[in-house]
């Protein structure tokens, strides 16, 4: 495997009219990819052959002697590391269970690659899994080109985890990660990683693909549909004379600046469509039936909705349609489209349509390396769809959920590092909490670190600076430090790179000289900046800030209250007073934190009423 060091991003300061960037460096590169694809599908075996014709353009500084390809489908046999991590795993995905391991012949998936060539010469390839490697006859050189050829077949496995055929609700096929996909090759070397549970890394590129099927199924994919008045299925004014009497009919899609493609196929879907304003052509496809009908038709303005909050808070959406499919197995995302399963409750599908279509903003359009970092794609998506959905539905607190999902896991044993691949964590419960919950409450309380102007400003700074060029974690971090001003590596490393908890409590409060001083505790590992709250009993406020020194900074003041700012807390000294220039017997109450943002673990040691506490007692154990 090839690892070279990567250039390091410079950081350049960029002046606009809104905001401050922080832009790829001079020395920044990524991989580009142009795929030509015919497919022809046979519904009787549920087996599709092709061709693929790939322009590989190496955009790096290095030599590849090699070049690895995906090929998911053969996750779905008896023995695969998929099959045996969900057995011997001990919270298994139960979509997945032991499923695998009692597939039959024709159930199984396999992608079979017949030949490939380099620039016309073959090639000699392994398949080790799912994972294809080609040594190449050539080395392909920086700033150089190359072509590569190849024919497959396959099968299409029963649906078990994503992709496959004849799901749940009766969806025909759901093909996802289903033909020979190049791995991405970027500063950290390959990223060839067995198909074992979850998240994918893929290279920018353009797709231009023919499918192939029986005229009686209408196909949803990435991409424009290229042919729609000769196919008809609701894309255009209906099929020619030629088309009626045909035996199959061929589907061309074209997607450009994408990462992946995605198609499903039915003979029973209703093709609907609605106009976002200033924004693309949504596209719902599913199978019309008193368990859908409602549901799918009150999707249609809801997503619309979705689409203009997340185009006014996060940015704007890159391409002109998306489509909303039924199919797969719970919903997942793919370039310009979902599947999500359709028969549930209302809220539920919805809900879900939302969070896949937030997709389209964090991994579809920034594409960060969700495989290494998925709380930047699932966390980040996670927050966005849920503030979309609380202000379409007009519900506070969107975020209190993950919250309690972290707390839940911090409390537990099971709490791991986020900074590692996604497939190796011990257990799923920890692995979706962390890439869930713990990446939205890590923005949310990016909120309370730098206030919610600078977030927000920060949060479309990110997309517009680094949509379609794979953002890293620091990436991230330095845009929200030029728009804030401040330094917040450490918040990353700390809530990323270790499982240290926030605790903060009063230690003891006394009264001297008319003013009284209050003890604040840090009885946890990980330091904050602190919003202590003094509610007087006559009814006024008074919130004192307590600046850490990592972050070298001051956030703007909300809350509403009159704010002093106190002088800077090291982070490591325990414990800090603060003088409130006022008596105790002034005081009716001291809250830390009044906002709930930051994620104390404990928060029954964060707020004391004075009058209860007679005399007042370290509350801190």
């Amino acid at each position: 495997m090839i690892a070279k060091k990567h250039i390091l991003y410079a950081v350049i300061l960029l002046f606009v009219p809104v905001f401050l960037k922080a832009q790829p460096g001079p020395g920044y590169w990524q991989q580009r990819v142009e795929y030509t694809m015919n497919i022809k599908m046979n519904t009787d075996t549920h087996q599709l052959s092709g061709t693929q014709h790939l322009v590989y353009y190496n955009n790096s500084p290095d030599t590849l002697k090699k070049v690895y390809y995906h090929l998911y489908f053969n996750a779905f046999q008896p023995g695969s590391m998929m099959d045996v991590r969900s057995r011997t795993i001990s919270d298994p995905d139960r979509r997945v269970g032991d499923r695998i391991s009692k597939l039959k012949d024709n159930e199984i998936g396999f992608q079979h690659i017949a030949w490939i060539k380099q620039d016309n010469v073959p090639v000699t390839f392994k398949i080790e899994g799912t994972v294809m490697e080609v040594k190449l006859n050539k080395p392909l050189l920086p700033k150089a080109k190359a072509v590569f050829d190849l024919q497959f077949n396959a099968q299409v496995p029963i649906q078990i985890r994503r992709s496959g055929r004849d799901n749940s609700e009766g969806i025909a096929y759901s093909m996802t990660q289903w033909y020979p996909k190049i791995a991405e090759y970027d500063f950290q070397g390959w990223h060839a990683y067995q198909y074992v549970a979850r998240e994918f890394h893929g290279v920018w590129g353009d797709f231009n693909v023919s499918i192939t099927i029986k005229p009686s199924f209408t196909i949803a994919a990435t991409g424009i549909l290229q042919n729609p008045d000769k196919i008809g299925h609701g894309y255009g004014q209906g099929k020619t004379v030629a088309d009626a009497t045909s035996s199959e009919l061929t589907w061309n899609f074209i997607a450009k600046d994408v990462i992946d493609f995605a198609w499903a196929a039915d003979p029973d879907y209703t093709h609907t469509q609605v106009q976002v304003p200033n924004g693309p052509v949504i596209h719902l496809f599913y199978q019309k039936s008193e368990k859908t009908e409602a549901t799918w038709k009150k999707m249609e303005d809801t997503s619309v909705k979705v689409f203009q909050y997340l185009n006014e808070h996060f940015g704007r959406y890159p391409f002109n349609s998306y489509s909303i499919i039924q199919g797969g197995d719970g919903g997942m995302e793919y370039p310009m489209c979902t599947l999500i399963l359709g028969e549930g409750k209302a809220d539920g599908v919805i809900g879900t349509m939302a969070h896949e279509v937030a997709h389209s903003w964090y991994q579809m359009a920034l594409a960060s390396n969700e495989s290494l970092h998925p709380w930047m794609d699932e966390g980040y998506t996670s927050f966005a769809s849920a503030e979309a959905m609380a202000s379409i539905m007009g519900m506070p607190n969107p975020h209190t959920g993950a919250y309690q999902s972290y707390f839940y896991l911090a409390k537990s044993n099971l709490q791991e590092p986020a900074n590692q691949h996604s497939d190796h964590f011990n257990t799923n419960r920890a692995y979706t909490t962390v890439a869930y919950s713990m990446g939205e409450v890590f923005l949310e309380q990016m909120k309370y670190l730098i206030g919610e102007e600078n977030f927000y400003r920060g949060m479309k700074a990110y997309y517009n600076t680094w949509k379609m060029k794979h953002p890293s974690p620091n990436d991230f971090i330095r845009v929200m430090e030029k728009v804030s001003d401040m330094q917040l590596g450490w918040y990353l490393r700390y809530w990323i790179g270790t499982t240290k908890k926030i605790d903060y409590g009063f230690g003891v409060v006394t009264d001297k000289d008319g003013s009284t001083y209050v003890e604040v505790k840090r009885v946890g590992e990980f330091p904050m900046p602190i919003d202590l709250m003094v509610t007087y009993k006559d009814g006024s406020q008074q919130l004192y800030y307590l600046p850490m020194n990592e972050l070298m900074g001051v956030k703007p003041a909300t809350l509403g209250a009159n704010r002093i700012v106190s002088d800077t807390w090291p982070w490591v000294n325990p414990s800090y007073v603060v003088k409130i220039n006022r008596k105790l017997s002034d005081i009716e109450s001291l809250e830390i934190d009044p906002s709930q943002r930051m994620a104390d673990i404990n928060r029954t040691n964060n707020k004391i009423v004075l009058s209860e506490i007679v005399p007042f007692q370290n509350t801190t154990k």
